[in-house]
């Protein structure tokens, strides 16, 4: 059996809404309406990775969690919940879970956290393999490989872009971005020089035509700023134009 995804949810809208997701951006999944039925699926054939709703019947997702991790510790784990708090989170995270989301989630964001944290594996998976190599020095040498390749890199102060996988990189921190948020910076970042209106912004983005009164690219634009000075506090990115739009500082 080739790699897939194991969905562990046991709601079937949400169940069948992301494994419909999951089909459109590509990938082979598998779905699970149980802890008891995720679990025999990671023993026959472990998968790359799990989203796994925390209130499964019959075992506790985080009871789920811990026995993915021990059966196949290289197995990427998102958890889904409804649960916000912070402390849950945190016990979570520490417990081997690779991401959290909670619900209700934008599936552009399901899909950037899936591609974000199978990156992440790969790259500490082949890190392990090179003697005497960190995770940071491996994703020096992988951006230096794809340079060599000849792969497309955008680059604006210390952020660096590989359009052709979808990734993106402050220094060697990855910056976590949805597909809307990717594509926003992406056009910045191609034109620094350039103010960007909303109506340019939403048009390029959405391919839809912008009526002037959705929130939308603001919304957008504010999340990329808070991403972005998670990892660079002390550096200021996206310039707001007053009156005109956004432009690259």
């Amino acid at each position: 059996m080739e790699d897939y995804i194991l969905i562990a949810e046991d709601d079937n809208d949400i169940n069948q809404m992301i494994s419909e997701l999951l089909s459109l951006n590509g990938y082979r999944y598998v779905q699970a309406f149980s802890g008891t039925e995720a679990l025999l699926h990671v023993k026959s054939h472990p998968p790359v990775a799990v989203i796994l709703d925390l209130m499964l019947p019959g075992m506790a997702g985080e009871e789920v969690l811990s026995r993915i991790k021990e059966e196949s510790p290289e197995t990427a784990v998102i958890v889904t919940s409804a649960k916000e708090s912070l402390d849950i989170r945190i016990t979570l995270l520490k417990a081997g879970a690779d991401d959290y989301l909670v619900k209700p989630f934008d599936t552009e964001e399901l899909i950037a956290r899936l591609g974000a944290v199978l990156r992440r594996s790969r790259r500490q998976e082949q890190a392990k393999a090179l003697s005497g190599t960190s995770p940071g020095n491996y994703i020096r040498a992988e951006a230096e490989t794809s340079k060599e390749k000849g792969e497309k890199r955008l680059q604006y102060k210390d952020i660096t872009m590989y359009p052709e996988n979808f990734s993106a990189f402050v220094g060697e921190q990855e910056l976590f971005l949805t597909r809307r948020e990717y594509l926003i910076l992406k056009l910045l970042m191609e034109n620094p020089g350039k103010v960007f209106t909303k109506n340019n912004l939403y048009e390029s983005v959405w391919n839809e035509e912008f009526l002037g009164e959705d929130n939308a690219v603001n919304v957008h634009i504010s999340n990329i700023r808070q991403k972005l000075a998670k990892l660079r506090p002390q550096e200021t990115y996206i310039q707001t134009v007053w009156g005109i739009g956004f432009k690259m500082k």
